[in-house]
């Protein structure tokens, strides 16, 4: 008998899974056909657990009512869970066997792959539904799109509010950040481009995904961009009085989600055969009719019913844009860093030499203006402070603090520590000192002062920017003397990276390196001035 056969009249209760957490809502399925077919002469009537992605909900309780029986000798009952595919992940991997579901229906194969505790294998696919942009018709045509699409940088980078899900529970919103990796090639500087396009996210609209959806529905000129499904547009514009969401499709094509259907661990008789029973109705002609009805794509791309302008999607199947669940999962870990608030000290070198030109400007300038643009991008949450060094700006001191290290959304005298830092970042080409760089003893200063600010819940780090190499007087600190006490001072209890970023060929990066290997930092080189823009972002990246 397997794990959820019943051979008496009573029914179980629901196991744990399926009645865990506040947006589950249970579906008892297939209890007429249960009661109907018991007089029939079952020797076994068995249960099916089925969690299904939640805009599968209704449409799987019509599928699975009334199953019957396939043999005259055991009766099938499913119960339906409307759940979040990161909930069940979860569940799966933490509870028991017997409190886990027979067969899962997440929205896409990546689910899979982030689970391995369970024994998981797909039978097929359920239905499909391409990830496009969803926005207001006036958006589109705002942006030129209705003429050409744009391709996945393009769209997520024209500057307008972008509402991007939570990346750990949306696949929708992770799927089309890979799309825009691969579409710039999937190396570092595509990672760059993807953080840009988080932390813009972040700060471009206090708008929620659904808000912003809604604004897109009742055709504001305003509404954000959102990385969604097609069916969700389909959805939305199905119960609108007017199909003013509309679907982007951009040129490289869509990744696509799946919505895969998979058996779980591994049941035998008549519990086997019931999952089974449930399996063939979830990928059954009548299925596939009822998930195009509800604006789903069948496996093989057919449109949806009623596909076309008045339900906002395109009846052509998009190019599909393959990603691999593990390149899925690394970028989700690389971007999980980001939820992590950092705490940074950042340093600017204002010796002399900041003075020489690039392009229409000095390094200083660019210095400034690259802040400035990082800074823009960076959530409320993280916490900045600002020093300027040189030779002796204070006293005999190297150094001077400008700002003092607070989270950028903290109110200062009337004004957020952003307005305050965007402000001080304008006066550093104007804070230009001859006469050398304390940059051993600014370095050992600085992480004595992060270290006193320390916060346990951020990543703690200063950040070193300069254009040249220790240029100090015969009182100052040696290399040697400042890694020695580094390693000296090192707390476990309140670690302080040091990120050292080089700028242009004069810098000592060497001196750099080795000041982040003591600390567990690292060390960027911008040779060429103009690459100090990917630097900062890169850093961002890299700060964990």
């Amino acid at each position: 008998m397997g794990r959820h056969a019943d051979p008496t009249t009573q029914r179980r209760p629901a196991p744990p899974v399926l009645v865990a957490a506040g947006l589950a809502v249970v579906l008892v399925l297939g209890g007429l056909g249960w009661w109907l077919t018991a007089g029939g002469g079952c020797d076994e009537n068995v249960t099916v657990e089925v969690a299904v992605a939640p805009e599968l909900g209704e449409l799987s309780q019509g599928l699975l009512t009334d199953l019957g029986s396939p043999d005259d000798e055991v009766c099938v009952t499913a119960e339906v869970t409307a759940q979040e595919p990161l909930q069940v992940a979860g569940a799966l991997g933490a509870l028991a066997e017997d409190a886990l579901p027979d067969v899962w229906v997440p929205d896409a194969r990546l689910w899979a792959a982030r689970v391995s505790a369970a024994q998981l294998e797909q039978a097929g696919s359920m239905a499909v539904s391409p990830v496009v942009i969803g926005t207001s018709r006036a958006v589109v045509d705002d942006l030129g799109w209705s003429d050409a699409a744009p391709g996945w940088a393009e769209a997520l980078g024209t500057g307008r509010p972008l509402a991007v899900p939570d990346l750990a529970a949306s696949a929708e919103a992770l799927s089309a950040l890979a799309a825009v990796r691969t579409a710039l090639g999937g190396d570092a500087d595509a990672d760059n481009a993807v953080v840009q396009a988080v932390l813009s996210a972040a700060r471009s609209t206090a708008l929620s995904p659904g808000e912003a959806l809604s604004a897109g529905s009742e055709g504001s000129e305003d509404a954000p961009l959102v990385p969604v499904s097609e069916q969700e547009v389909y959805a939305l514009n199905t119960e609108a009085a007017e199909a003013n969401l509309v679907a982007v499709y951009p040129a490289e094509g869509s990744p696509v989600l799946d919505y895969p259907v998979l058996r779980v661990g591994a049941p035998g008789g008549a519990q086997q055969q019931a999952v089974d029973v449930v399996v063939r109705r979830l990928l059954s002609e009548d299925a596939q009719a009822a998930v195009r009805d509800a604006g789903f794509r069948g496996p093989e791309g057919a449109a949806p019913e009623g596909a076309g302008d008045a339900t906002g999607i395109a009846e052509a199947s998009p190019t599909v844009v393959p990603l691999e669940a593990a390149q899925l999962q690394a970028l989700l870990t690389r971007l999980s860093s980001l939820a992590t608030p950092s705490r940074v000290l950042t340093v600017f070198d204002v010796s002399t030499s900041m003075e020489a030109p690039v392009g229409d400007g000095t390094r200083a300038t660019l210095a400034r203006d690259a802040a400035k643009s990082t800074l823009s991008l960076v959530p409320g949450d993280f916490a900045l402070g600002l020093w300027a060094f040189a030779y002796q700006l204070d006293g005999e001191r190297d150094w001077t603090e400008l700002v003092p290290t607070r989270e950028v959304a903290a109110a200062v005298d009337g004004r957020t520590q952003r307005e305050v830092l965007d402000d001080q970042l304008d006066t550093i080409p104007e804070r230009l000192t001859p006469g050398g760089t304390g940059l051993y003893d600014t370095t050992l200063a600085a992480v004595r002062a992060a270290r006193e600010n320390y916060d346990p819940t951020a990543v703690n780090s200063v950040l070193m920017v300069t254009d040249g190499t220790n240029e100090d007087d015969a009182a100052g600190l040696t290399l040697d003397a400042l890694l020695s006490t580094l390693a000296e001072e090192a707390d476990p209890q309140r670690p302080i990276k040091v990120i050292g970023v080089a700028l242009g060929p004069d810098a000592d990066i060497s001196a750099l390196e080795r000041i982040a290997d003591a600390t567990g930092g690292a060390a960027y080189s911008a040779v060429d001035e103009n690459d100090l823009q990917t630097v900062l972002f890169d850093a961002l990246r890299q700060r964990a």
